[in-house]
């Protein structure tokens, strides 16, 4: 993985900003959602945009509601499997876990107006549906070759001008640096030039100043522009990572029938995050040096979005439809909190004795806590079109298209100026437009007995020389990275209608790919660019089985 960028898009220039916390990997979780809701919905692909009648709709076409008919209650409950398969070199690992989930419940209160009226229904709707799980192990290992996480520690040190007096709390030094350099896996290569005990340099590699450049094996090391260097190449890298917790979404929707042709409604959303990471990664050498580096990330907080939907029949004496969707931004209110502690092993040039020390954030910020840092942040608008079609009773397909672009994401400070997230907004352009199409069908073998398909392909969010890029100032020490590429999502269900009563089964088989990297380096040019470096890419694929059960009654 190689690419040349300007300095201005890279993070290599020192900032006077306020403490960087947030990337647009933590944007493009944020705004990605999961196939949920009810089982019909689901076991349709979700194309159900312009065929209505289904309490999920509402989160994707508001007018879907307007072609109730009667009230309605149900909930949905769930069982998922989830699957990451990870391939690094010769190196692969799996990681399986699964857990029950409540996912789903609403009702649907409908209000007849008249039957020669021109406004013949007005129906008032609520649903609960967990939009997002976050659930996924992720690990890997191998040796890293030419890279090291050390490096971009002495990289991000080099562009600092002074560590004052707590850079735990300075908003001009990022935690990557004053770890690496308290943990002892980043030196200041000026300390090593003359050894005071002997009056000599430390060893023989060293330049014709006295400055270490080779290590006892006499490879090269590295030497940031600040004059920091980190520890070696070719070490054994350990990673792994545990991500939990998802976002709530909360629909309250009113639609209307008109004429029996054309359907309106509105829903306001409301959405409640939880996003918990854990990461640990370790480098050793063949010295049996090496350093482990461990943090906890957490995102939590509240957003709202405007959804307005239309759907029309075109034709009065046929059943084909056609459905209109726009969802404005989700406007979030977020609070970012993390910590971090390293832990190294490395040998004391003077003395030649095994050292190192336990580093805590914890012990260092005031109040002895987490790291908080407030900011809000802004999806992209999304573009819904969608067709249905009808054959008597027994048979219903579904066609709808989204459009989202994820470039035109936006980090803003808790007064709502983008100026403060500067360096973050300008990182979106490694984001572009995701595309998803989304198909479904129904078929009734009888009246009360009915066999649901459907399919979903989304493309990728990310460019695929998209990297983490932290400046010097940012908080965050999780330097991993992924660029997931496209995702399939396969679905069946069955379901039965009473007369009141209602079940609904379905099955859901999500998988996309992704390339994994633990962390990059960057190289300055002559001609004023920085080439990109880093490990071969983990080639990782995610999967995701999911079981999902609804009963409800219509009254």
């Amino acid at each position: 993985m190689k690419k040349i960028f300007t300095i201005a898009v890279l993070g290599l220039l020192a900032s006077a900003t306020p403490v960087v916390a947030q990337t647009v990997y933590d944007g493009a979780k944020l705004t990605g959602k999961d196939l949920n809701g009810t089982a019909r919905f689901v076991g349709m692909g979700g194309a159900m945009g312009a065929l209505g009648g289904d309490i999920s709709t509402m989160s994707t076409n508001p007018a879907g509601i307007g072609l109730f008919r009667s009230s309605d209650v149900m909930t949905s409950f769930g069982f998922s499997a989830y699957g990451t398969e990870s391939k690094y070199l010769d190196n692969k690992l799996n990681s399986d876990k699964s857990r029950a989930s409540f996912d789903n419940i609403g009702f649907v209160f409908s209000s007849k107006i008249g039957n020669n009226t021109p406004l013949r229904f007005v129906n008032f709707g609520f649903n609960y549906h967990k939009a997002k799980s976050f659930y996924k192990n992720m690990n890997m290992k191998g040796n890293l070759g030419d890279y090291s996480q050390t490096f971009l520690m002495a990289s991000q040190a080099g562009g600092i001008e002074g560590w004052g007096d707590n850079p735990y709390d300075d908003p001009n030094i990022g935690w990557l640096s004053v770890l690496g350099y308290d943990g002892w896996v980043i030196t200041d290569i000026t300390t090593d030039k003359i050894n005071p005990a002997t009056g000599k340099p430390n060893n023989i590699y060293t330049d014709k100043d006295g400055n270490q450049i080779n290590n006892f094996e006499g490879k090269p090391l590295y030497v940031s522009p600040g004059d920091y260097r980190g520890m070696f190449p070719y070490g054994n890298a350990n990673f792994r990572s545990e991500e939990r917790g998802g976002i709530d979404q909360y629909d309250f929707n009113v639609s209307f029938n008109i004429n029996d042709r054309v359907y309106l409604g509105l829903t306001l959303g409301a959405y409640s995050v939880d996003y918990s990471k854990y990461t640990f990664y370790e480098e050793v050498y063949e010295s049996n040096e090496g350093y482990d580096l461990q943090s906890w990330n957490k995102i939590t907080g509240s957003g709202f979005d405007v959804k307005l939907g239309a759907i029309i029949r075109p034709f009065e004496y046929s059943p084909f439809r056609i459905g209109l969707a726009i969802h404005t931004p989700i406007f979030y209110s977020l609070d970012y909190k993390t910590s971090a502690q390293i832990a190294s092993d490395v040998i004391n040039e003077e003395t030649g004795a095994m050292g190192g020390d336990v580093v805590k954030t914890w012990d260092h910020v005031p109040g002895k806590a987490d790291m908080v840092r407030s900011f809000n942040f802004q999806t992209p608008w999304t573009y819904n079109v969608s067709l249905g079609y009808t054959v008597g009773n027994s048979l219903a397909l579904g066609a709808e298209y989204e459009y989202q672009d994820y470039s035109s994401m936006k980090f803003k400070d808790p007064d709502g100026y983008s100026s403060s997230f500067e360096f973050e907004n300008s990182t979106t352009p490694m984001l572009k437009g995701v595309n998803t199409v989304r198909l479904g069908l129904e078929y009734k073998v009888i009246p009360q007995f009915a066999l649901r398909a459907g399919y979903n392909y989304s493309t990728a969010a990310f460019h695929k020389d998209a990297f983490k890029d932290l400046p010097y100032n940012s908080i965050q020490t999780d330097t991993d990275f992924a660029n997931s590429k496209s995702m399939s999502n396969y679905t069946l269900g069955i379901g039965y209608r009473g007369s009141m009563f209602y079940a609904d089964l379905a099955y859901k088989f999500s998988t996309y790919k992704e390339d994994f990297y633990p962390f990059v380096n960057g190289y300055a040019n002559e001609d004023g660019g920085v080439t990109i470096g880093s490990p071969e890419a983990t080639k990782v694929t995610n999967t995701r089985s999911q079981v999902l059960f609804t009963v409800g009654m219509r009254f």
